[in-house]
């Protein structure tokens, strides 16, 4: 190592680029054969949302920086400009893939009577029906907008979708628009199998929309604007309303991307430009239909759900499967949930049981990103009704999902439970619920902690680990973590808990240096979504040079430079794509103890001093031997398994000759649902003992 000053910018990948090709991973699944048709669909929805989230953010905070003449930079010395023209080129390329994969979907579909039409290519008849659907819901609610001397541009909403009209009167042209509001489908659905896009619809009917004029050109578009939020804390007297003003301010940030038909005329361009400024490198032409975040809407009809994989219906298993008070269950044992194969049910059951339950005293849980109908929040809800201290620290900060955690964050309070609403200069975003419970006249602390977020809709798509416990070495830690969200408290460290921003990078520096002492006794395998900080790669570096064996299982973003020799030769980096998107941070490192953890934090500057986390040891063998058993698992994928190279490129595996063929995620599924069955039969043969010995009395 002597040789490579681990400074070098070389040794690292920009943080930027790395989240684009996690992006190009998801796409490849929309060209992946083993794929059902809509499954593709699927993904390519998944990219579009993701592109569009990465643009309001990512690229707009870049455009800031550079705007202010910011040239400092990450690990990999890039500049804001020198990533913004990356950003754009990768983006400009990959385009093409995209057009491409989804006219080969929409061909495809067309054997399986599935079809996606603009209107100039439909039968008389069906055309009948769309003019029959444009006058009675679309018209009555478009909006035609002028745009001249006298009309002035408008104020266009983030992701809007719009038509740019030229229109003619004798020899003047004129400028116009027109706004597609977001009650109305974006996919006009007119038989079970037959979808138009709605502006393919509302391009025919202009000339009802502007009586009187020549449609000389259109062009549907669609502006992507700055979406952050960016809050003065310290100037707030009310965080609530302060948030408030915000989201108001998120619908009228900085235009940052532009997305237009191809055919569009460059009159029309320069015409919508003139007002948005947009850059012409962050202008995209499609000749696809734009926003396909919104094909959710064609994939989830229910007709056609055999052009999708399989749905696996999350299992409850032992020692959930039983009508047993899960206070009884805890009482008895660790336990853990691996979702989405097992039943997020248990997680649900533990507040509402609680809520209900006289013997408890106080539920504490901190809520993230909160489903819009959460049967927990509610539970939370009637247990402040009933009396009980309720205490919930809603993180009004969660990007997107602002809005809907300000709804429940008010109804908490309305029933008289303590809401914080966030930490001063930091995010929670720490997953922890806990229970105080009366047993045998003593306080008992039950507590259930995660890697992922109380929200059951996400519990369902998202590969996450929760784990339930009355431990005593947890329990004075976990009561102390409140006490810090809630009061004034100069104590910043726990004890077998290990929290953000005070505690969990200097924990992760010190096992990664004691595993180094090691030398090749040493081993560390990490699973997480993004790994960023440059003192945890370094030590990473500094540790593969001493011979400890490393495996990163790492779903997004990766700066870390595998198979450097000198540097990294024992370091190798999988991210595994597929069905679910995995969420789960497990740690392992072979001689701490104990040995494996569990976290709601990624190796990232923002979670390890920018945000309140939680590091969880598990101390019970059995839990800890099955983490362990998943990691390797995971390990040995060879069909989601993309492998990063040192040049920063993914390769995907195939099965090597004489290899079985291993998808970690369907293993799991099988694997839980072969538990299930077992646990079902055995349970029906030991009722049917039961009877059997009754009858014999």
């Amino acid at each position: 190592m002597g040789e490579h000053d681990l400074n070098d910018p070389s040794l690292y990948t920009n943080r930027e680029l790395s989240w684009l090709k996690f992006n190009s991973r998801v796409l490849a699944q929309a060209q992946k054969e083993s794929n059902p048709l809509l499954e593709k669909l699927k993904f390519i929805a998944i990219y579009s949302t993701n592109l569009d989230e990465f643009y309001m953010i990512r690229v707009a905070g870049l455009k800031q920086l550079y705007s202010a003449r910011v040239t400092t930079s990450g690990p990999d010395m890039m500049t804001p400009l020198e990533q913004l023209q990356a950003i754009t080129d990768y983006l400009h390329k990959e385009k093409t893939v995209l057009q491409k994969s989804y006219k080969d979907i929409i061909k495809r579909l067309k054997s399986h009577n599935l079809f996606i039409k603009d209107y100039s290519s439909l039968s008389d008849d069906i055309k009948a029906k769309a003019d029959e659907f444009f006058y009675e819901n679309i018209f009555p609610v478009i909006i035609p907008i002028a745009v001249d001397a006298t009309h002035p541009f408008p104020p266009l909403n983030n992701l809007s979708l719009s038509l740019a009209v030229v229109l003619a009167d004798g020899d003047e042209k004129k400028f116009a628009m027109i706004r597609i509001p977001r009650l109305l489908p974006r996919f006009v659905q007119i038989s079970n199998g037959l979808y138009i896009p709605i502006e393919t619809i509302v391009r025919e009917h202009i000339d009802k929309i502007f009586p009187g004029f020549e449609v000389v050109s259109s062009a549907t578009f669609r502006v992507t604007r700055n979406a952050d939020i960016v809050i003065e804390e310290e100037e707030a007297d009310d965080f609530m309303e302060i948030l408030e003003q915000g989201l108001r301010r998120r619908k009228k940030g900085a235009f940052v991307r532009l997305e237009i038909d191809s055919n569009a005329s460059e009159e029309l361009i320069d015409f919508l430009n003139s007002h948005l400024r947009v850059y012409q490198e962050d202008i995209f032409k499609y000749d696809i239909p734009l926003n396909l975040g919104a094909l959710w809407d064609i994939v989830s009809n229910k007709n056609f759900s055999h052009l999708l994989l399989p749905r696996n219906v999350p299992k409850l298993l032992a020692p959930f499967d039983k009508n047993e008070s899960i206070f009884k269950i805890i009482d008895r044992e660790d336990s853990m949930i691996l979702l989405p194969y097992e039943s997020f049910e248990p997680v649900v059951k533990f507040i509402q049981e609680a809520a209900k339950d006289p013997k408890v005293l106080s539920i504490r849980i901190t809520l993230y990103r909160i489903g819009k109908n959460s049967p927990i929040v509610q539970a939370l809800i009637d247990a402040s009704n009933s009396g009980k201290q309720v205490t919930a620290m809603v993180e009004l900060k969660a990007r997107f999902d602002e809005e809907n955690n300000l709804i429940w964050a008010k109804a908490l309070e309305d029933a008289g439970a303590h809401v914080i609403y966030g930490i001063p200069g930091f995010k929670v975003h720490a997953k922890i619920a806990q229970v105080i419970r009366k047993s045998n006249d003593k306080l008992k602390v039950y507590q259930h902690f995660s890697t992922g977020n109380y929200n059951e809709a996400t519990a369902k798509i998202y590969t996450d680990v929760g784990y339930f416990t009355s431990r005593e070495e947890l329990r004075a830690d976990s009561i102390t973590f409140f006490h810090i969200l809630t009061g004034f408290s100069k104590n910043k460290k726990l004890n077998n808990l290990k929290m953000s921003p005070f505690q969990i990078k200097d924990t992760i520096l010190m096992m990664i240096k004691n595993e180094a002492k090691r030398g090749r006794e040493g081993r560390i395998i990490a699973k997480m979504n993004s790994l960023v900080d440059k003192d945890i790669i370094k030590a990473l570096y500094r540790a593969s040079c001493d011979g400890v064996q490393i495996d990163l299982i790492i779903r997004g973003i990766c700066c870390l430079k595998p198979g450097i020799k000198g540097v990294s030769e024992n370091i190798r980096v999988i991210s595994i794509v597929g069905k679910y998107l995995e969420h789960s941070r497990i740690f392992y490192f072979k001689h701490s103890s104990p040995s494996i953890y569990i976290s709601s934090a990624d190796w990232m500057p923002r979670n390890l001093e920018k945000r309140f986390e939680l590091m969880v040891p598990i101390y019970d063998e059995d839990i800890s031997d099955k983490l362990k058993d998943l990691l390797l698992l995971q390990l040995k994928d060879n069909l989601l398994a993309w492998d990063l190279q040192s040049d920063g490129e993914y390769l995907l595996r195939t099965p090597k000759e004489g290899e079985e063929p291993l998808d970690s995620q369907a293993y799991l599924e099988n694997y839980i649902n072969k538990i299930f069955k077992k646990n079902r039969k055995s349970l029906q043969n030991q009722t049917l003992s039961n009877k059997d010995k009754r009858m014999l009395k």
